[in-house]
């Protein structure tokens, strides 16, 4: 049976900057460190910096 894979996923919306309390790159610092921990092998990292209120979504 082979290892499972897995990637990172960071967000955070350019609206309301003082409600978001982790920047994309603590976001990916903790999530690495996590992998890290569990011995987690990651293919790839995602990251995302929209608002979810974008009319039309």
């Amino acid at each position: 049976m082979t290892k499972p894979k897995y990637f990172l996923y960071a967000r955070k919306s350019t609206e309301d900057d003082d409600k978001q309390i982790m920047s994309i790159e603590a976001q990916l610092f903790e999530l690495r460190e996590f992998a890290r921990k569990e011995n987690l092998e990651i293919l790839e990292k995602f990251q995302e910096s929209k608002s979810a209120k974008t009319p039309g979504r």
